[in-house]
């Protein structure tokens, strides 16, 4: 019994060691696979992290959330562009919209100026653009219609496109059915500005000339295709703004889409 005894004291160390060092394996072991399950839960994050940065951090945008991305930027720079030619001189110190004496009527331009009349030619080109000016008080609900009644099909086409796109696509949908609303207001702002009253002295004395044809423009529909086309490119510019400059987009959906490209 003696001997029993000293030979489970002497196991005892051995038994002892045994157990821990399995623990501390079994311990190991745990340590490892909570390592292995971290270092996959982390491999997992970053191919999200990835997949999330290759699409703009951001799950991907939708046909329908690229429409109202363009709606909404052809709204802003439709705002910013007839708030800008509206002011005085927007037309007539500003190159990129300036609405010359009618190309189809140089010569008479040419031939009043030749008989002393330069300044009034000067204020009659003034007088089309402050008649523009005018119109383009009241030209912002017309083209806000204009771009809520559009359709688009392929959003992304037009956002992919060059970065007047959205401008372009609005110029060909919608530029008759301006034209048609838009004529009434120049109407409206050539009467206010009173064009005709530098317009009559012009063609009244071209018209007296020995042996030229009599002109008599329609400075109505000139005016009203000069001023659209002014805006358009005014439009074009503030689109071009929101595509290349962050700052320039100042709604969630304009960063969500034009953030995106």
């Amino acid at each position: 019994m003696k001997k029993i005894k000293i030979i489970s004291s002497a196991l005892m160390p051995a038994l002892f060691f045994f157990y821990s060092a399995n623990a501390q394996i079994n311990f190991n072991n745990a340590i490892n696979d909570a390592k292995k399950e971290d270092w996959n839960k982390a491999a997992d994050d970053a191919k999200k992290d990835l997949s999330q940065f290759e699409s703009g951090g951001k799950k991907p945008l939708t046909n329908e959330e690229v429409v109202q991305g363009l709606r909404e930027a052809l709204n802003v720079g439709t705002n910013n562009s007839t708030a800008s030619a509206s002011k005085p001189d927007g037309y007539y110190k500003n190159p990129l919209v300036f609405i010359p004496f009618p190309p189809e009527a140089e010569k008479i331009k040419n031939t009043v100026v030749s008989l002393g009349m330069t300044k009034q030619v000067q204020d009659f080109e003034m007088s089309l653009n402050r008649a523009a000016e005018e119109a383009a008080k009241t030209a912002a609900p017309v083209f806000l219609d204009a771009i809520k009644a559009m359709s688009i099909q392929d959003g992304f086409s037009i956002l992919k496109g060059a970065d007047n796109a959205a401008t372009d696509y609005l110029k060909n949908k919608t530029s008759a059915d301006l034209t048609v609303k838009f004529t009434p207001i120049i109407k409206a702002a050539i009467q206010k500005v009173d064009v005709t009253k530098y317009w009559k002295p012009i063609i009244t004395k071209y018209n007296k000339v020995p042996g030229v044809q009599k002109q008599n423009p329609d400075l109505e529909q000139y005016i009203t295709a000069r001023a659209l086309e002014g805006l358009f490119k005014l439009i074009a510019g503030e689109e071009k703004k929101i595509r290349t400059d962050p700052l320039a987009r100042v709604s969630d959906i304009l960063k969500r889409v034009f953030g995106s490209k």
